[in-house]
């Protein structure tokens, strides 16, 4: 902890003359700026903030663990040892000793420095346009903060400063309660003070905000307000569904109608297993890859996050994206001679739409600095969650056929396969359109958590106890039992 999740940022240049002879006079006084001393201009502001979207990247683990941890995929990898944190979840055998939950711990801990870092200097310099840059600063903590409460409920929580050495001693962890509290009151600011005009590609927006928000209160089960905040989305215009399925996940079709917040990652920079979270491209799509592959369209990589055959037959015949979002590799060797390996626990099948495509820079090592970016709110889930929060609250059935048949109507082509049920019945078709849209993209064990129906759908899971992962082992001691471990671990 003293190391972890203090996050801020230093710039310290020491500038010295000295004359030729040995005579120090002439020596010019050090010129130093601190963490202390920043924040003079709105340049030190926007640098800072870069800074906070920076950690952004590091949610790649966060992503492919929302499904490996689900029925959707296995952990897949080399062997039965090869990132043994991932093998452990999704065996759920997972304990408090697992580097890659303390990698959601430490990275978005990081996250969460950074913006409290801004927002503690936020009155020191005026200028024009400081509200909206305040604005994206809380957006971004909002959306660590929601990460890390998904992943282990309540955490410390330090205000609009950063957290210091001594804290864990002394800071308790929130409630589940008061952190949901804290997301509301940033992204209602965010909204509130976001500038309506365009945005460069990956900064924060009205609608992001409020799709965030709609989506942190539908995980509270406050389906009104869900339900009203994410229409505010729906009935702004502007958003839409991408006609053609099979385009939303290439390259060239980023931010596009249908995307309401990417990630942004690039392949223009070098990256190493030294750093994963100093990547700036997307980890995960080469950890996806399929292994030693050779063949059109794709690259290699290293097999991890396989989806099952069961997730692969989920899809009806007819679903136009069935064959979008999961590689069936044995139709696609016999179809373009393509050559693969297998590693281990392979199912013959690779989520499609995070892995490599061929034609990248990839600069560095090729497995880790693929450019694709991760769309983390997509109209269609705005769709979604809006129904289930019409639905699941009782407020308007009629509503939520609506934006669920509008998603299916784009599956098929036709509207053959529109719902026609009411009440529960169509709760549960909502939550069964959300794998189906949604599979790959990191939200499956989130849902089957949230909506009660995890025990009895993953295998392994223990209610109780596996609705949230443990709190890293280290952290535990670091606090000296001023945190408690989550139940069971």
């Amino acid at each position: 902890m003293k190391k972890n999740i203090i996050a801020f940022l230093t710039i310290s240049t020491l500038f010295t003359s000295i004359s030729c002879s040995d005579d120090f006079v002439d020596r010019k006084p050090p010129y130093a700026i601190d963490s202390e001393n920043y924040f003079n201009s709105k340049e030190d502001y926007e640098k800072a903030l870069i800074g906070a979207y920076d950690l952004l990247h590091a949610t790649y683990v966060n992503v492919m663990l929302g499904e490996i941890a689900s029925d959707n995929t296995l952990a897949g990898g080399g062997s039965a040892t090869d990132v043994v944190g991932f093998q452990q979840i999704d065996d759920m055998i997972h304990t408090p000793v697992n580097a890659n939950l303390k990698n959601i711990w430490d990275w978005m801990f990081a996250g969460v420095g950074r913006c409290n870092y801004i927002l503690e200097f936020k009155d020191k310099t005026d200028f024009e346009g400081k509200e909206h840059i305040i604005a994206q600063t809380r957006f971004l903590r909002a959306y660590y903060h929601f990460e890390l409460v998904k992943w282990f409920g309540g955490i410390p929580l330090t205000g609009d400063v950063r957290f210091k050495v001594g804290d864990e001693l002394t800071v308790p962890r929130a409630s589940v309660e008061e952190v949901y509290a804290v997301i509301e009151s940033d992204l209602i600011y965010a909204i509130q003070n976001l500038s309506t005009e365009a945005q460069p590609k990956g900064r924060v927006t009205v609608g992001a905000a409020q799709a965030l928000l709609g989506k942190a209160y539908l995980y509270q089960k406050k389906y009104a307000q869900a339900a009203t905040t994410l229409d505010l989305v729906i009935g702004s215009g502007t958003y839409d569904l991408v006609q053609n399925y099979s385009t939303i996940f290439e390259n060239n079709n980023e931010n596009n109608i249908e995307s309401v917040f990417e990630v942004q990652y690039t392949d223009a920079q070098g990256a190493s297993f030294d750093c994963l979270q100093c990547s700036e491209g997307n980890v995960a799509v080469g950890f996806n890859g399929p292994r030693t592959y050779s063949g059109p369209m794709f690259d290699s990589g290293y097999s991890f996050n396989v989806p099952t055959a069961e997730a692969y037959a989920a899809f009806e015949n007819g679903d136009n994206r069935r064959d979008i979002a999961i590689l069936n590799m044995v139709t696609w060797a016999a179809e373009t001679g393509a050559t693969y390996g297998v590693g281990h626990e392979h199912t013959g099948f690779f989520n499609r739409k995070y892995i490599p495509r061929q034609g990248d820079l990839n600069l560095g090592d090729d497995k880790l600095t693929n450019p694709n970016n991760y769309r983390s709110i997509r109209y269609a889930d705005v769709l979604l969650m809006a129904a289930e929060a019409y639905s699941a609250g009782g407020i308007d059935d009629v509503k939520a056929r609506l934006y669920l048949n509008t998603v299916i109507e784009r599956a098929f082509g036709n509207t053959s396969h529109n719902v026609t049920a009411s009440g529960p019945g169509l709760t549960d078709l909502i939550l069964k359109e959300r794998r189906l849209e949604l599979v790959g993209e990191g939200h499956r064990f989130f849902d089957l958590v949230r909506t009660g129906k995890a025990a009895g759908t993953i295998p392994g899971f223990v209610a109780g106890k596996h609705e949230l992962f443990p709190i890293p082992f280290e952290e535990i001691g670091f606090s000296n039992g001023n945190w408690a471990q989550n139940p069971q671990y």
